[in-house]
């Protein structure tokens, strides 16, 4: 079939599915709207158009239909098959199968964007061609969908920031950077993308870049003064510098709402000293608003890890010196208590919060507060998008208090959620610690299917194979 018949064909489903939808009748709907994405995948309006549909069904019930999990065991299956053999057409479209079951299911989104994505690596790989920027926005699409349905996923948000940034879409891209700083203030290189995003941003502004001839461009010498400009937070005029803009109108109306403008623009452009002093002063305007303590608290923390990162830049100059190593760890200390001090605050404040919970949990092992961290992470274990990682951090705190049974639980719980191939290392560690406590349990042939497991990903992987070996006899 050529591809203006599948075009075609596109456009009949689509006009049935439309005639579907305004009669409410919603499984007719889907199933032609399903067709049309069939037949012309890059279709953005297609699938828009499928999921809002998908939603309508379900009432927006941010769920599905019923025993949604267990309707999609055989999907995953055939997804991870797919993804073994890099068929990534197949994925895309066993993902929009499953999407039909729950269409707010984070990781069958990102499946979608993912497929879409090397879709549009392999074409503009063996093209060069304009059609791959098709593939990228269904990419965007997709993963658009996951991160609003775990707001929380790093993974996620660092993928689709990547993907705003391919496309140009700078602000959106440093949203998403800032998103992930947010999550984990711990996240250099987050936040320093975040900053560069910006810079790329004034560089388009400028017209250098995309431009479709010389007569489009800025000359080099101006777009120079204007990126020196933006960097001294100055601007020959209004509209040239989104900072200079800010500050104008805090001078022309010094309001809480624009203080906090001003001050999440600095922060997400690094300039943290300026963006507290900004916060200060709408908090001033607040009568001291909680969120706005909140922001910063924050923006304190990343001041923190800025001299963190400079004791650990001074101490990789010099491994030796046992000064820049007293420093650095100095610096850890107080970043590590002053996130302490702020996590318990804020637990306080929402309760209902289980990845702060997590948080928490994992600075109270960090200090070996152990009987402290147990309790948040049986907690957070029960959040669906950070459970993995806080039976496993459970499975370790159990091991280390000498209740092994317990850790074996833990593990054993968490083991299937891993995808060895995007989460290898923590598969790895899983795996060989379960091999570990089932040995010491002298249970021998569970012992060695784990380390089995181990080896089939990584034959080298810490002492798997002599500690196989020796239970093997040889």
């Amino acid at each position: 079939m050529s591809a203006d018949q599948k075009k075609k064909l596109a456009a009949e489903c689509f006009k049935r599915g439309t005639e579907a939808m305004s009669k409410e009748n919603w499984d007719y709907a889907i199933k032609m709207f399903g067709q049309s994405v069939t037949f012309d995948p890059i279709n953005l309006m297609f699938r828009q158009t499928l999921r809002g549909v998908e939603v309508k069904k379900y009432g927006n019930n941010k769920t599905g239909a019923r025993m949604a999990g267990m309707k999609l065991m055989g999907v995953k299956t055939r997804i991870s098959k797919a993804r073994l053999t890099k068929d990534w057409a197949t994925l895309d479209k066993v993902a929009e199968e499953g999407l039909t079951v729950n269409p707010w299911d984070a990781q069958l989104n990102a499946d979608v964007g993912d497929a879409s994505k090397r879709q549009g690596d392999a074409l503009k790989t063996e093209t060069n061609d304009d059609p791959a920027q098709d593939f990228f926005k269904i990419a965007i699409f997709g993963y658009e969908g996951a991160v609003k349905a775990d707001p929380n996923s790093k993974t996620f948000l660092q993928t689709l920031a990547e993907l705003y940034e391919e496309r140009g879409e700078y602000d959106s891209a440093s949203a998403c950077w800032m998103r992930i700083v947010k999550i984990d203030p711990m996240d250099g290189e987050a936040r320093k993308r975040a900053t560069a995003t910006s810079t790329m941003k004034v560089i388009d502004r400028g017209g250098y870049e995309g431009a479709d001839s010389t007569k489009d461009a800025m000359a080099d010498h101006e777009i120079a003064k204007r990126l020196n400009l933006a960097a001294q937070g100055k601007a020959d005029g209004p509209g040239m510098s989104d900072e200079a803009d800010l500050q104008r109108a805090c001078r022309k109306d010094p309001s809480k709402d624009n203080f906090l403008k001003l001050g999440d623009f600095l922060k997400r452009n690094g300039k943290l000293e300026s963006a507290k002093e900004a916060f200060e002063e709408a908090l001033k305007l607040s009568n001291n608003d909680q969120d706005i303590q909140e922001q910063i608290e924050d923006v304190d923390i990343e001041l923190m890890r800025q001299q963190l990162d400079v004791a650990k830049q001074a101490l990789s100059e010099n491994p030796g010196d046992e000064e820049a190593k007293k420093k650095k760890t100095g610096f850890e200390t107080r970043v590590a208590k002053r996130e302490l001090e702020v996590l318990r605050k804020r637990i306080e404040r929402y309760p209902t919060d289980l990845a702060l919970k997590l948080k928490l949990g994992k600075l109270f092992r960090r200090f070996r507060k152990l009987e402290k961290a147990i309790p948040l992470l049986q907690q957070a274990s029960r959040d669906h998008r950070h459970g993995t990682e806080a039976q496993l951090l459970l499975g370790r705190c159990f091991t280390d208090v000498g209740k092994n049974a317990l850790a074996i639980r833990q593990f054993e719980a968490a083991k299937d959620k891993i995808d060895p191939q995007d989460q290898r290392e923590l598969y790895l560690d899983c795996y060989y610690r379960l091999g570990v406590l089932c040995e010491e349990a002298d249970k021998k042939e569970d012992a060695e299917n784990y380390y089995g497991e181990v080896l089939v990903l990584d034959y080298d992987y810490k002492d798997t194979l002599a500690r196989l070996e020796k239970m093997q006899g040889g």
